[in-house]
């Protein structure tokens, strides 16, 4: 479809405004006042294309995804592999209560161990303090729920961590929980007679899960040769660091592209997808593959995601906001859910396609338009560069510059005749 086709399909299907469709297809959805009021310093603003992923069933729902990113084949891969997805009733994902942990760093505490024992013995007193900071949380059912301690060994000595957990609900919760965690800080020293450093949320949110599952039909990926191969890709990634880094930066085009798209923070959802990938002591998958007894491949993704619908950029970018409605998502966790699905599905695409074909042929060609606009491609002549690339031409920029020589020389000579 052209692009206003697919702008009205997206209309049609999702009921977002006319105003909405505008912020996010405009190319400037982003007006200069609002820009200076998020951050500091504003000299413009950078466009990243907004692509939608399709085919994708989460829990029984039809979805059309947002994904915002510079890099060809990532959205198409997502919406191919969702679409082998189908026949087998799509994703199915959960996430659990958005709760995130602030930690509050105590030094110089002269028997920490007693003093980890004075603060747990507070800890109602303590949840009082926090709650008292946003009421409006607690009023949704969420707020700090639970007060721990730990003392650890560092370079630096021993030093008592008192950590809180907080239900954000539709929020991330950064501000929330670094509220709650300078708040509570001069009460913290009260009890433990030390002196606190830091007070911030931590981004490893392994209280905030998100989870999905899905069978893929193996005559849809290409038979139980593929199948064996995508297996043979995925025991590679599980059994090699330098392997698995690239198999999960696979997974986090699709998540991060939706995080962006949404006005979430893509930095705090990386950290704590790559530090998950790290908690049992090496570096593993955040993928499972495995073959049912029908010979279909089943896949499984679990990582923290802290997303939220609320707050931030999410509330305050029009384009995010309307990326929020074309999702059709109500909750923080159902954000998660699609979020998961789409890491899951961008895996097993990238997966097919290493074990197939390598990953450059379908890559390559959908950068074919890039590479041509660079050797000097006029709008009008990228389809023809795409036309003749896809007759055997390798996609390299080599190729593709020659090929828009001819097509120029064959313009050139038209006009004399």
């Amino acid at each position: 479809m052209t692009m206003d086709k697919r702008i009205e399909k997206v209309k049609a299907f999702t009921g977002i405004t006319d105003a909405e469709a505008e912020a996010v297809y405009s190319m400037s959805g982003l007006p200069r006042d609002l820009a200076d009021r998020m951050i500091e310093n504003v000299v413009g603003a950078i466009q990243i294309p907004v692509g939608i992923a399709t085919n994708f069933i989460v829990n029984g729902k039809e979805i059309l995804v947002p994904m915002a990113i510079e890099e060809p084949s990532v959205v198409a891969a997502a919406s191919n592999a969702a679409r082998m997805t189908r026949v087998m009733g799509g994703f199915h994902a959960t996430a659990s209560t958005p709760v995130m942990i602030g930690q509050i760093q105590v030094l110089g505490v002269p028997d920490p161990h007693a003093a980890a024992q004075r603060v747990l013995a507070e800890s109602e007193r303590l949840l009082d303090i926090c709650n008292g900071t946003n009421p409006t949380l607690v009023k949704v059912g969420g707020g700090a729920k639970e007060v721990r301690t730990r003392v650890i060994n560092t370079i630096r000595g021993q030093m008592l961590i008192v950590e809180i957990d907080v239900d954000c609900r539709d929020a991330m919760g950064a501000n929330t929980v670094n509220t709650m965690a300078e708040t509570l800080a001069p009460y913290i020293e009260e009890l433990t007679k030390g002196r606190v450093r830091l007070r911030i949320i931590s981004n490893l949110a392994v209280k905030r899960l998100a989870r999905a599952w899905a069978t893929f039909d193996k005559e849809s990926l290409g038979g139980d040769e593929v199948v064996e191969g995508i297996l043979d890709a995925y025991a590679f990634a599980e059994a090699d660091q330098y392997r698995c880094t690239t198999h999960n930066k696979g997974i986090m085009n699709g998540i991060t592209a939706v995080a962006l798209a949404t006005g979430n923070d893509t930095r705090a959802i990386e950290s704590g997808a790559h530090s998950y990938a790290a908690r049992n002591g090496g570096y593993e998958s955040l993928t499972k593959y495995a073959k049912d007894k029908d010979g279909n491949l089943v896949g499984s993704i679990e990582l923290p995601i802290a997303a939220g619908i609320l707050g931030g950029a999410t509330s305050t970018h029009p384009a995010a906001k309307a990326a929020i409605k074309i999702m059709g998502v109500k909750t923080a966790q159902e954000l998660a859910s699609v979020m998961a699905s789409v890491g899951l599905a961008q895996n097993l695409a990238a997966l097919r396609a290493l074990s197939v074909e390598g990953i450059n042929r379908g890559h390559m060609k959908l950068h074919s338009r890039n590479l041509a606009v660079l050797a000097g491609a006029t709008p009008d002549m990228l389809d023809e560069v795409v036309k003749r690339l896809g007759t055997g031409h390798a996609v390299t920029f080599d190729t593709v510059s020659e090929v828009v020589k001819q097509i120029k020389a064959e313009k050139e000579s038209s006009k004399h005749d």
